[in-house]
């Protein structure tokens, strides 16, 4: 992996702009950023964020319908897509590097003037109806869903990135219309370009297609989370299937914090990768599950960190407890770390985070998240000088940190009905 030097500049209207540079590339991605997810709406119309994901490819000012934005970007041998989560909204075209005007012409088109036809809002209603459910009936997908439901109750972290049957049927051109004035102005944008395409070439076209939308709005905040909980959580989620679907999982720290690569550590020791700690009592020892896999989550002013297990519907009890007991094990010094552990969990989360980087778009989310939320370009080689600082005690003091009942929530999907069953596991 080459080494990457982000360069950032902001344009006069405050839009901020990171280029990075791999002159051994053929290629670039453009990627635009706007710093809101479904945590920023308003539950009558929760899932609107998404639900203006799909609007931006249904036509525009220049590309009046889907046929002509999808044909833009064929001409041109590329490939182009969005995304949506609680905290932001992004919309990328990967193309040649002597495309990326058309590719900046394209995208600003489409996210800054979108056409929002009524006729093609309740089209695409059936559309996300049918994308929620699905998302239901998938339960791998919908396990995510229920378990943020749980560890984030009463706040709108806690709300699908999706929406409602309900909430999606009832949204209006209007709606669109209101949230996009709140939310998509030049402080609140961002635009990341990785690949060979040089410093000076791409602010020339950010400032040619993004400088002209007006600034001085003023910058829209969730409604904070501060966990409350004091025991541990269960949420049953009752459906007849041939599996269970289980996260456990701590409430933990958000993005930026100080120990954030202790617990990147941590999770790998846990349940990264097929040699992992849970990997090999949950499913090689005892044949309780097939996919163990655990991850780090972190928002603005908060985080988790949670194992999945897709487990034997007739041995979840076995295979909670002894997810349970490797988390607590840890905790109280009984399972130790050794330090051959300790340097393969750190060459994990390396290796993972060098392969995503061979990637332009992985590039752009690298570089996009840290800049967008922590307002700093972190590169990865400052990233893995950190990951290599840190020590067994560093992982030990997060574990016995984080790895407490009052911070302890499990989500199950599966066909059972007494939850009071899984409650006693946790006690």
């Amino acid at each position: 992996m080459a080494q990457m030097k982000p360069q950032k500049a902001r344009l006069a209207n405050g839009l901020r702009v990171i280029s990075v540079t791999i002159p051994s590339l053929k290629s670039v991605t453009v990627t635009v950023w706007v710093k809101t997810g479904s945590r920023f709406e308003d539950k009558k119309v929760n899932g609107i964020s998404h639900f203006l994901e799909h609007m931006v490819f249904k036509g525009s000012k220049k590309r009046p319908s889907a046929h002509d934005i999808s044909e833009a970007v064929d001409a041109l041998g590329g490939e182009f897509n969005a995304g949506t989560s609680k905290e932001w909204t992004n919309f990328y075209i990967k193309a040649r590097a002597e495309n990326v005007d058309t590719a900046f012409d394209v995208l600003s088109d489409m996210v800054l003037s979108p056409l929002l036809e009524k006729e093609e809002i309740e089209k695409e209603k059936g559309v996300i109806v049918e994308e929620i459910a699905m998302h239901e009936d998938t339960p791998i997908m919908k396990i995510g869903d229920v378990f943020e439901e749980l560890i984030f109750t009463g706040n709108s972290l806690a709300w699908d990135i999706s929406g409602t049957v309900k909430s999606v049927r009832s949204v209006r051109r209007e709606d669109f219309v209101a949230y996009r004035d709140k939310h998509y102005y030049p402080e609140n944008i961002l635009i990341t370009v990785s690949g060979g395409v040089g410093k000076a070439k791409v602010e020339a076209l950010a400032e040619r297609y993004f400088g002209r939308l007006s600034s001085g709005k003023k910058q829209i905040k969730p409604k904070s989370f501060l966990s409350k909980q004091k025991k541990p959580g269960v949420m049953l989620y009752a459906k007849k299937k041939e599996q269970a679907h289980f996260i456990l999982g701590f409430v933990g720290n958000p993005r930026g914090h100080p120990d954030r690569f202790a617990e990147g550590v941590l999770a790998s020791i846990l349940g990264g990768g097929m040699s992992s700690r849970l990997f090999s009592e949950v499913r090689e020892k005892r044949g309780l599950a097939y996919a163990v896999i655990t991850n780090n989550e972190r928002y603005i002013d908060t985080g988790y960190l949670s194992t999945y297990v897709g487990a034997d519907v007739k041995r979840i009890d076995e295979a909670v407890k002894v997810t349970l007991d490797q988390h607590y094990g840890i905790a109280a010094g009984k399972l130790a770390i050794s330090q051959a552990e300790l340097s393969k969990a750190k060459e994990y989360l390396k290796g993972h985070l060098a392969l995503a980087l061979e990637d332009t778009k992985d590039v752009n989310t690298f570089f996009g998240e840290r800049e967008l939320f922590l307002g700093k370009v972190e590169t990865p080689e400052e990233v893995f000088s950190k990951i290599d600082k840190i020590e067994i005690e560093d992982v030990l003091r997060v574990a016995k940190k984080i790895f407490v009942p009052q911070k302890l929530n499990l989500a199950i999907i599966g066909p059972y009905k007494n939850q009071e069953r899984f409650e006693k596991l946790l006690v």
